[in-house]
């Protein structure tokens, strides 16, 4: 056969070079039908397998043969973490879902923000023969248990055990203010309030901030910071509670009616909270290689140095007040809800700023600012000072509270599956620097006075905004102008 001839010619008869529908090859001969079926089931096997892949990470894939034939793709019904674009970013479940974050913070910082009224309690009532450094270790041990087993529900609340968190957490926190009732002794108090309470609020703090991440992306710090505002709510409501009910009814049943308080309002993030979407892949306990991260790294360190400080004016400024005769004891106990009602606003205002400027750049100048606040309870000698001060202070220090899981999203905007685990361990730092903090400031109390404990406290909030102005500038540079 040269070139130019027919190629049909020579062929056997039963195999045509030109074009013919799909059933010719079909009927080539049993050989190729059997290399047909064979390629076609290794074709599905492999399609099968990128389906499932891809139903796991919420893919939408289009099949090109569906295609041909005119049918819808289907989109996979499960959105992935990863894709920032099926964030709703608002919407009705998404602000039900801030609704019952607010409530959850109501019920677990709401009352480590508590914990000033206890302190004043204690130390001239229950347990007079315990030194501050003592009682304040019920109130530190409550606040590092909130984050420290809090690093651990991360996981449990990630492999789909939200509710479950959340009815433990209730019947813990019920369960322990109970005993708190029953309470003589040292020993006991530590046990129900610190522990039982302590682990029961870290059962309901991580997953009220895990959650939200999966609802917004451009309004998360509003978001966190409305829900965070809980906690200064609570930190109102529940002294004011306990100091108008302690003279009328005593101290046993005032404990009980504000864990009938705690009862009643969990009912409503049990009612609306729901879970959007959970990671592809269950979540480490760790991820160690963020800390090699320098604004990470540094980010956590800030923190745990302005935590060791922050407290000192929510667990001695009531006793400070009175011993120093500033106020008399009813305004004294109304002071800590002073600061609490005024760290509403500054844990919503602050952070709808920092939806705008950059979280970076909002929780450093209200770091310095607290700091100087925290100084300035040395020279104050009025009860109209101390309130003013108070209500600064408390406005101040919400952003500082309420900006740390704003900034671990930020910086995990590449690693979104990641955001838990970071928050956790990120929490685990700043847990240490509460638990030592307060107690510190009770030995310094002890040994130096009240002036000794605000130089502690301011000390270590400058130190902690400096190294959070370095973390910001490792982050996105030291430019003052760009947005952090």
């Amino acid at each position: 056969m040269d070139r130019a001839g027919n190629v049909d010619d020579a062929l056997p008869a039963n195999v045509s070079s030109k074009p013919s529908d799909a059933s010719s090859s079909v009927r080539s001969g049993p050989k190729v039908d059997e290399v047909n079926r064979e390629l076609e089931k290794e074709e599905e096997e492999v399609s099968e397998e990128i389906e499932a892949d891809n139903d796991r990470d919420g893919i939408s894939v289009t099949n090109p043969k569906t295609k041909e034939q005119g049918l819808e793709t289907v989109q996979s019904k499960k959105p992935s973490i990863r894709d920032a674009s099926s964030i709703p970013d608002g919407g009705l479940w998404a602000w039900l879902q801030v609704v019952g974050a607010f409530f959850l913070f109501f019920n677990s910082w709401g009352i480590i923000n508590t914990f000033g009224s206890y302190q004043t309690y204690y130390e001239t009532n229950l347990l007079p023969d315990s030194s501050p450094s003592s009682i304040s270790w019920i109130g530190s041990i409550q606040a590092f248990l909130l984050l420290m087993v809090g690093m651990l529900t991360g996981p449990v609340y990630d492999a789909g055990y939200f509710r479950s968190l959340l009815f433990i957490g209730t019947f813990m926190l019920v369960f322990g203010q109970m005993m708190v009732s029953l309470c003589t002794e040292y020993y006991q108090v530590l046990l129900a309030q610190a522990f039982c309470m302590g682990i029961g609020c870290a059962c309901l703090f991580i997953p009220s901030v895990a959650i939200l991440s999966t609802y917004f992306t451009t309004k998360i710090a509003l978001a966190v910071g409305v829900a965070a505002s809980g906690s200064s709510l609570g930190g109102v409501i529940y002294p004011i509670v306990f100091h108008n009910l302690l003279p009328q009814i005593g101290f046993a049943w005032t404990t009980r009616v504000l864990g009938f308080m705690i009862l009643g309002t969990q009912i409503i993030p049990v009612a609306c909270m729901r879970v959007r979407v959970l990671p592809s892949q269950k979540r480490s306990l760790f991820d160690l290689r963020a800390f090699l991260i320098p604004a990470y790294a540094l980010h956590c360190l800030g923190f745990f140095l302005g935590f060791v400080g922050l407290y000192m004016p929510f667990f001695y400024a009531q006793v400070y007040a009175i011993n120093q005769h500033i106020t008399n004891e009813n305004l004294a106990f109304y002071l800590l809800a002073i600061m609490n009602a005024t760290s509403i606003f500054g844990r919503i205002i602050p952070n709808y700023v920092a939806d705008k400027v950059g979280p970076f750049n909002v929780v450093i100048p209200c770091t310095v600012v607290t700091s100087v606040l925290c100084f300035c309870f040395i020279t104050v000698s009025s009860s109209a000072g101390i309130v003013v001060l108070m209500g600064f202070y408390g406005f101040f220090s919400g952003s500082f509270v309420s900006l740390p899981p704003t900034i671990i999203v930020h910086l995990s905007l590449n690693a979104r599956d990641k955001i838990g685990t970071r928050l956790g361990q990120s929490f685990a730092v700043i847990a240490c620097g509460l638990l030592i903090g307060t107690p510190i400031g009770g030995v310094i109390l002890d040994a130096k006075g009240f002036t000794s404990v605000w130089i502690f406290g301011g000390v270590m909030l400058i130190a902690g905004g400096v190294v959070l102005a370095g973390a910001r500038g490792m982050h996105k540079g030291w430019g003052l102008t760009t947005k952090a």
